[in-house]
């Protein structure tokens, strides 16, 4: 790996025809040194926790991920919104999700939500998809797996500035079949460059599919630089993985969450990932602990995890079928690998996704013991595991804890830092900027008002040793979702979540002392509280975000508590 040369940033057109310019190839595209650009690969994982690699303390082995994060910068406080779709609007704006359009998910859109700025639950015009800047400016744009991000064909991957994409158009399938993942929405739409299509009778596996596809999309080095984006939906339920797969984690998780939770807790902690004071956060009470389960219950929820684990371990291969192929064809050397976790573990229960969803599940899929994680199959693993998969964090997605937002990731490139652990505060908005700046590509928003200009900052400086963080220390950090809220600045985080999963109320915390919030600070500093209410504020106003302390509760989403009162409910 060589050095990349200072950025040269470039403006990609002239704006006075409107935005149909991004269409066209750039005429600075041509001028640009090829040679000084990076290929770019971007691995996406869906709802895995923060410890679930072993690169992060993790029992599951993935060493081809691990690899390229110790070739690169490992991102110990890197930070997305609480659910998925939001965070791929993020992702591709490099902005705020209400500013992107996806202030919430296009599944829960509340009544009084409908029609507002900011709310229409997928990507708007609004803002530019940094895969268009890529295409008009002389990048191969290469998209397989799940978007999320609007249905119609203009909010497709394609309209967005994908040369090539096999996609995924909902957030989630079926792993084996074109079978969907709810009663209201039983078939899943992919797209192949635009066009609707029925899976292929070799799909075989979604993320042994989406792999092959992405190495065939890449194909041998044609002089021209790429940007590869790899969104797997493993480790989404349900959980399923190929035969192969079925056996490899057998027994490793009948000693239950805690004995796991705390293994990984103590590699963590050898790694430098966490304090060596760090304590994991009880949780909110409200679920049976191992002990209190039957053996029935017991057999279930380990092989629930045994499936889970499983499937990373199957991405994590394909991951290396992937690098082996960029080693064979010289093109690995000048590339860019990013990896992250689209948000915290899912611990909702699929199965009270909607009213009737449980039925659905029932009448058509066998959750049997012996058949879970085969084809037939439909489990999620609950929010116990969920809470071990975040280990040392609270909570899981869905939530503005640190569980449900802050995600394993890594960054590993030419000329870029090696072999660290960083632990400054990087957001998911700051890939876009970065991935622009690797391309010598300026943003429209320089030089247009009427496109909304990207929040993130390039992190480029920062992986090459120049600076010491993306950010400043005193910058505010806002995320919300659902009604749920995280404010943070410098050591400070302030919260918002509802009963039982908080008090309902603001908490305030030492993030730097305390990452897993267990001691509520807001009592004893009212000054710190009400400074940042009033950002708060101010972050509302210049996000769009329509906000009260009420909202939450509206939220099916992340509210549910019946784990072990349906799934359980499966015959041996």
């Amino acid at each position: 790996m060589f050095d990349m040369r200072k950025p040269n940033l470039i403006c990609a057109a002239a704006l006075a025809a409107g935005l149909s310019w991004l269409s066209q190839p750039s005429a600075h595209a041509a001028s640009i040194d090829k040679t000084s650009r990076p290929n770019i690969v971007l691995i996406v994982a869906d709802d895995m926790g923060y410890s679930d690699l072993s690169a992060f303390g993790s029992e599951i082995q993935t060493p081809n991920l691990d690899a390229i994060a110790r070739q690169g910068v490992t991102l110990s406080n890197y930070h997305t919104a609480p659910t998925c779709s939001p965070t791929r609007s993020m992702l591709m704006s490099g902005t705020d999700n209400h500013i992107a359009g996806v202030g919430t998910m296009a599944e829960l859109v509340l009544p009084e939500q409908v029609g507002k700025r900011g709310y229409e639950g997928y990507m708007t015009d609004r803002v530019v998809a940094f895969p268009k800047l890529l295409q008009a400016n002389g990048y191969r744009t290469l998209m397989v797996g799940k978007w999320h991000l609007g249905k119609t064909p203009e909010l497709s991957p394609k309209a967005r500035g994908f040369d090539q994409s096999f996609a995924l158009i909902e957030g989630s399938a079926d792993h084996f079949t074109q079978g969907g993942t709810t009663d209201r929405n039983p078939k899943a739409t992919y797209r192949l460059n635009g066009e609707n299509i029925d899976l292929p009778k070799d799909f075989g596996f979604s993320s042994d599919y989406f792999t092959r596809t992405a190495i065939e999309q890449i194909g041998a080095s044609t002089g021209k630089p790429f940007f590869a984006y790899l969104a797997y939906t493993a480790p989404h339920w349900p959980l399923q993985v190929p035969t192969a797969y079925l056996e490899r984690y057998r027994g490793f998780y009948d000693k239950g969450y805690v004995n796991v939770a705390e293994a990984r807790l103590k590699r963590m902690k050898a790694m430098g990932l966490v304090a060596a004071d760090v304590q994991i956060n009880p949780g909110p009470g409200v679920w049976p602990t191992w002990e209190q389960l039957s053996p029935r219950e017991r057999a279930l929820e380990a092989r629930r995890m045994e499936i889970y684990a499983a499937m990373i371990t199957n991405l994590d291969d394909n991951v290396g079928k992937l690098v082996k192929h960029l080693k064979a064809t010289g093109q690995y050397d000048n590339t860019v690998f990013v990896f992250f976790s689209d948000n915290g573990a899912e611990g909702s229960n699929p199965e009270d996704v909607t009213p009737n969803n449980a039925k659905w599940i029932a009448d058509n899929f066998d959750n049997s013991l012996e058949n879970i994680g085969k084809p037939g199959s439909f489990a999620g693993y609950g929010p116990n595991w969920a809470r071990v998969s975040s280990t040392p964090f609270r909570m899981y997605k869905a939530f503005t804890y640190e569980g449900g937002i802050r995600t394993a990731a890594f960054i590993a490139g030419p000329g870029m830092r090696h072999g660290e652990i960083s632990d400054a505060y990087v957001s998911v908005k700051d890939l876009a900027p970065t991935f622009l700046e690797l391309a010598k590509v300026e943003h429209p928003a320089v030089r247009d008002s009427a496109i909304e200009k990207m929040q993130g900052t390039s992190a480029v400086a920062f992986l090459k040793g120049a600076h010491p963080a993306v950010h400043p220390a005193d910058q505010l950090q806002c995320t919300e979702l659902f009604g749920r809220v995280s404010l943070l600045q410098g050591d400070w985080k302030m919260t918002f979540s509802n009963t039982p999963w908080g008090p309902g109320k603001w908490e305030l915390f030492d993030i730097r002392k305390d990452p897993t919030e267990r001691l509520d600070l807001a009592v004893q500093n009212p000054q710190v509280t009400q400074k940042m209410l009033s950002q708060w504020q101010e972050c509302q106003a210049r996000n769009g975000i329509n906000w009260d302390e009420q909202l939450a509760k509206k939220i099916r989403f992340g509210n549910e508590i019946k784990h072990y009162e349906t799934a359980d409910k499966q015959p041996l």
